[in-house]
């Protein structure tokens, strides 16, 4: 399957191996999203708890309005969801098998007439680009 839009990732339950061609144009796709959007809801799967966080930081690095506090308070075994919420900056993470790997953005609004729409599964080091 070709990807070349946000849309192509939608029927993904896992995240794809991406080229940097692929990857730029992805993210200048999301970061229009993310730059109109009120605030964001991060949810990351993940083979760890470690990976699941290095990839919510990877986030807060590459945007400096997004933060997350008490990381390191986070653990949960095996296979991991972690959900982070950066209008209240709250992460919680719990053990789960059977999901894919990868990261899903929502783009949430505080109008209740605009829509929230999630993007993804993006690849855990998606965001170090």
């Amino acid at each position: 399957m070709e990807i070349n839009k946000l849309a192509d990732l939608n029927s993904l339950r896992t995240a794809p191996l991406l080229s940097s061609r692929q990857e730029k144009k992805l993210l200048e796709e999301l970061e229009t999203n993310i730059y109109n959007a009120d605030w964001i809801t991060i949810g990351i799967m993940a083979p760890s708890d470690t990976k699941a966080i290095e990839a919510l930081q990877s986030i807060s690095n590459k945007y400096s309005l997004i933060k997350f506090g008490n990381l390191d308070s986070l653990h949960a075994d095996g296979c991991v969801f972690l959900k982070g919420n950066q209008k209240t900056g709250n992460v919680f993470v719990r053990s789960e098998n059977g999901l894919g790997e990868g990261i899903l953005i929502t783009c949430q609004y505080d109008q209740d007439s605009a829509e929230s729409s999630t993007f993804g599964p993006f690849p855990l080091n998606f965001f170090l680009i």
